[in-house]
């Protein structure tokens, strides 16, 4: 004897299956690894900052680009000109006490192709903010907040830096006499 609720959960199921299917026929896919315009890259920051690190993370799990420690031995030279945090007051209590701050974070570099010195990537800013209720009562809380939102706020700067990085246009390699 043959299950009420059965024709419609093979329906659903049916649909179900057909989901990926659909979904590729409209050209959507998984964002992967972004192949970087250029074989060798030198990071122009003090190699003890976590952002340096985070950056060689990334960089390293996206592909084949080599990391050099000199900027002579790369194809291109990332010049960071500005890396500025900063907490600025938003608004205020009724007892003039802060309520709520938001934190910055500016980013501003280019890129450089080291043999021609042309700029592979012109100065660029990537500017990130969150805003962060503030309460005095809750201050380690609070500090710990802080702390995440601006973490949160750097693993989204790589992740557009290096969005950048992959869409740099090298410069045309001189013709050869």
């Amino acid at each position: 004897m043959s299950h009420p609720q059965q024709p419609g959960r093979r329906r659903a199921l049916a649909l179900l299956g057909a989901a990926p299917l659909l979904v590729a026929g409209c050209g959507f896919k998984l964002r992967g690894a972004r192949q970087m315009p250029f074989e060798s890259i030198h990071l122009g920051m003090s190699p003890y900052l976590e952002l340096t690190a985070a950056i060689r993370r990334q960089l390293r799990a996206n592909g084949d680009t080599v990391i050099t420690d000199k900027a002579e031995d790369a194809q291109v030279r990332l010049e960071v000109l500005a890396d500025r945090k900063e907490k600025v007051i938003l608004a205020l209590n009724t007892q003039g006490k802060v309520r709520e701050y938001q934190l910055r974070h500016r980013f501003i570099f280019r890129l450089v192709d080291v043999k021609s010195g042309q700029e592979a990537l012109p100065n660029s800013e990537i500017f990130l903010y969150r805003d962060l209720a503030f309460d005095d009562t809750q201050l380690l809380a609070k500090e710990q907040e802080e702390i995440l939102l601006y973490r949160d706020m750097q693993n989204d700067l790589v992740q557009q830096l290096l969005r950048r990085l992959a869409a740099a246009k090298m410069p045309a390699a001189a013709p050869k006499p």
